[in-house]
């Protein structure tokens, strides 16, 4: 089938190169700008751009994919579908209608279930049991098409984002393959979705803050729910901490102030929340390395009664 890929981070490569290795018609990949990445701020290609490199596939990146121009180029491409992973824009109308097979999506979730951009984290973060991968026909509505295919994988307590998002990106890449061998024999007709809708924003910086009276679990969420991005943070001595590991250690605990270290040792840092007691792990101060809590407590002694969080 000669397809047109839209994607942009690591979790649409396996898509890619599923595309790719099952020997589809990959007629051009389309992916966001090179932009300012990492410490240094450099001018980077994004994972897919790369990826499509690699394969030697013509590499598609325009400013605004409403631009006329653009869309001149992928009618003459002439793609029977557009396959959509990740991609960060919203398709106009002359994009979605211009395939025969229209657009189809590797969205990261079980929808009606996380609509948007952020599925993964949001369900970690709210302490899903699954998740999984809804092919989708796309339409001009924010990941409200039909489902042709979903699938369901379980979110284990130990799993943090990162561990899901390679779980459903390969799902993803493995879905989509027996979506387009189901289009290809006109098996595939999709159904409206069902059941009460949820949305997964795009994460701001104050989701990342971690409020110490909310319940122990509820922060052991957020924290494996933003490992290994963002990142879950407080304050200690006037400096950001990340917190990128923890466990809950009680429930049900009460009467202690929020964010105070209670005890150290090998273990971790054990802190009092508004219901309940964490452990936390392993962190990370302003200017260090990711380290367990264990090593960062020999190198930095916490004195009794240390409030994390604390101006």
């Amino acid at each position: 089938m000669r397809v047109v890929f839209m994607g942009t981070p690591d979790f649409a490569v396996p898509t890619l190169q599923a595309l790719v290795q099952a020997g589809h018609d990959l007629a051009a990949v389309v992916t966001q700008p090179d932009r300012p990445r990492g410490r240094g701020k450099k001018e980077a290609a994004s994972p897919v751009k790369v990826a499509a490199q690699a394969f030697q596939t013509p590499v598609l990146q325009p400013q605004r994919v409403k631009d006329p121009d653009f869309i001149e180029v992928l009618k003459k491409l002439s793609p029977e579908i557009i396959v959509v992973a990740a991609y960060g824009r919203i398709l106009p109308p002359a994009v979605l209608y211009l395939p025969v097979y229209g657009c189809v999506n590797v969205h990261a979730s079980l929808l009606p279930k996380y609509r948007g951009a952020a599925p993964l984290h949001w369900a970690v973060m709210n302490g899903e049991r699954e998740t999984g991968i809804t092919i989708m026909r796309m339409d001009e509505g924010m990941d409200t098409g039909a489902v042709l295919l979903q699938e369901a994988v379980p979110i284990r307590e130990t799993d943090n984002v990162g561990a899901v998002h390679d779980k459903l990106a390969a799902l993803g890449a493995r879905l989509l393959l027996k979506g387009l061998a189901l289009t290809g024999r006109g098996e595939l007709a999709g159904a409206p979705q069902t059941g009460e809708p949820s949305y997964a924003p795009m994460l701001k910086a104050e989701d990342e803050i971690v409020e110490w009276a909310r319940p122990a679990r509820h922060l052991f969420n957020q924290i494996r729910g933003m490992d290994p991005w963002p990142g879950a943070r407080t304050t200690l001595w006037g400096r950001v901490l990340k917190l990128w590991r923890a466990e809950v250690l009680d429930e049900d605990a009460m009467g202690h102030v929020p964010g105070q270290a209670l005890a150290a040792g090998r273990e971790g840092i054990t802190v009092g929340t508004g219901q309940g007691l964490i452990l936390l792990k392993e962190l990370q101060l302003q200017g260090g390395k990711r380290m367990s809590a264990a090593d960062f407590v020999r190198g930095n002694p916490l004195p009794a009664g240390t409030v994390l969080g604390s101006r």
